[in-house]
């Protein structure tokens, strides 16, 4: 299974490599390259994916790899810095989180090998996974010429039009309360690994992978919700609606002025570009399955406050951000929250097995997340007339599905009971 997976895997970078090659931009593979030998695109994610890697290994041996990533980042920056180019950092933890994955498989032997190649194959996941992403970006924007903003601008109505009021709200808040969702926004694989290691944190010593973790939902969902952005192509406010769209858009309206509403919406053309990434809002739906898994520990027992509060306030200012900068409609966030409640009940606690109770929940959400999409579609403009009724049918689905979740996940926990990674589930408490 390993071998097939491996293969798999590499089979899909080529191909997506040789995909870029033809159409004349970056593939996963030169990105890659990049990592080890050039200026990483990302500083951060290449050290989240080590991070994350290093809950497999020995204390001992976290400090020597570790030591190591910080060596090699130096002498890459130093030398980056030496020949005037701009600082970055990562080619160190890529290297190393390499040699790792080879020492284990070559040298190491038992549950120590076993350890060590499970916790770097979430590593390595997590780092290709946003080189796949990166791509998939490119072809959203290849295969669809056109976008659907003004459907959505009349199905936002409904909600009334909170990327316009958010917006207003970030230019009177100033610089400073940009910066900090700026970097709260780009920076959600960081969040991610300090729940993720906070979960994994036993593995070592105890040699029990927990059954359940965010990082399992984090990637299901980049795996599924990115099939949407070909389906329901968007570009969001800023570009279909403000002075980044580079002369396609259809005015200079975000977030001053809100646009005329138009009842004869059409797909508009737009740039070859700009990715067609918004619908659904995959930020949100990242954010709050952080917030979720932030609400208890592994074993069923109340999350320290730190990690509570923490996880509350990335998923506010993650929703604040998406809004207050243009890169969302509130309906795109909707359909976000609803699609990670889904797949989060569809992973969470396997240990309780596919009853009725979870086939209902996972199936009211699949309906009512593909509802809304197609009232999106094809009922923008009755939304638009009626946006208190719409409005209020919109969010009291939301609020639907999120009851079901809690109820289901929160409020009636099973009794407390030996799972199988042999931790006790305890009676919970509401979030």
């Amino acid at each position: 299974m390993a071998i097939s997976a491996v293969s798999a895997v590499l089979a899909l970078l080529i191909g997506l490599q040789v995909a870029a090659w033809i159409s004349g931009f970056d593939g996963p593979l030169a990105s890659l390259a990049r990592d080890y030998i050039g200026t990483p695109k990302s500083m951060s994610v290449p050290w989240a994916g080590f991070v994350l890697a290093l809950v497999g290994v020995s204390a001992r041996r976290r400090v020597i790899a570790a030591a190591a990533a910080i060596g090699i980042d130096a002498v890459w920056a130093a030398l980056r810095l030496l020949d005037g180019q701009p600082f970055a950092v990562g080619n160190g933890p890529t290297i190393v989180l390499t040699a790792l994955v080879v020492i284990a498989a070559v040298r190491w032997h038992g549950r120590e090998r076993t350890d060590a190649l499970r916790a770097a194959a979430l590593g390595v996941l997590l780092v290709l996974a946003t080189k796949v992403g990166d791509v998939w970006l490119h072809v959203t924007s290849a295969v669809h010429p056109a976008v659907l903003d003004e459907f959505l601008l009349l199905a936002d109505h409904a909600l009334g039009d909170p990327s316009w009021v958010m917006g207003r709200v970030l230019d009177v808040l100033g610089p400073e309360v940009y910066a900090v969702l700026h970097w709260v926004y780009i920076e959600l694989p960081v969040a991610a690994i300090v729940v993720a290691v906070w979960q994994l944190r036993r593995v070592v010593p105890t040699g029990i992978w927990p059954s359940h973790y965010l990082v399992r939902t984090f990637l299901v969902l980049g795996l599924i919700g990115p099939l949407f952005y070909v389906l329901f192509p968007v570009v969001g406010p800023m570009f279909a609606y403000g002075a980044d769209g580079q002369g396609f858009q259809v005015g200079d309206f975000w977030p001053t002025a809100l646009p005329p509403l138009e009842h004869s919406p059409a797909a508009l053309p737009f740039d070859e570009v700009t990715p067609r990434n918004c619908m659904p809002s995959m930020h949100t739906a990242w954010a709050l399955a952080l917030f979720l898994h932030t609400r208890r520990d592994i074993d069923g027992s109340r999350a320290p406050a730190w990690l509570r509060w923490g996880g509350a306030f990335w998923l506010v200012a993650t929703i604040a951000a998406t809004l207050g900068f243009g890169y969302h409609y509130g309906v795109d966030l909707v359909a976000g929250a609803i699609l990670c409640l889904t797949v989060e009940s569809a992973l969470r606690d396997p240990e309780r097995g596919w009853g009725a109770f979870r086939v209902r929940l996972v199936a009211f959400g699949t309906v009512t997340f593909a509802g809304l999409l197609l009232s999106y579609r094809y009922l923008a403009v009755p939304m638009a007339d009626y946006p208190i009724t719409a409005g209020a049918i919109v969010l009291g689905l939301l609020a639907a599905v999120s009851i079901a979740f809690h109820t289901t996940w929160f409020a009636t926990a099973p009794e407390p009971a030996k799972d199988r990674s042999g931790l006790t589930t305890k009676s919970a408490t509401a979030i």
